[in-house]
């Protein structure tokens, strides 16, 4: 009896978090959510340097969402591709997979001619 009441107090705790629904300025009030917004814009702007700086931090001061450290990875694959540095950008690929189980680029993204065939290599090991 006793072992049920804590369940059901557990699963009455989890699912009042599971409800409240978050706002994109919550969120961004994080650090790493921050730092990986930044990152992200400077990758669109072709700043890789700073891309590059603001995704290891977004990694480094850590992300909530496992999502968001498989597109910090992402991103810094595509970084050091771009930069021809096709090892890191191989192990930065194993680590968005290791982040996020179900982590793929898309079909555009894995057809690339630079990272797409690093993707494949890491993909496959």
């Amino acid at each position: 009896m006793r072992r049920g009441a804590v369940t059901a107090a557990l699963l009455a705790l989890g699912g009042c978090a599971l409800l409240r629904p978050i706002g994109l300025s919550e969120v961004i009030e994080r650090p790493g959510e921050r730092a990986l917004l930044a990152g992200w814009r400077a990758y669109d702007d072709a700043n890789y340097p700073a891309a590059e700086r603001e995704l290891t931090a977004a990694l480094g001061i850590g992300l909530r969402s496992a999502k968001d450290r498989a597109t910090a990875h992402k991103l810094l694959a595509f970084v050091y591709c771009t930069s021809r540095r096709l090892e890191q950008c191989e192990q930065a690929f194993r680590a968005a997979r290791a982040a996020y189980p179900a982590f793929a680029l898309g079909r555009a993204e894995a057809g690339h001619p630079i990272w797409g065939p690093v993707y494949l290599r890491a993909a496959t090991l």
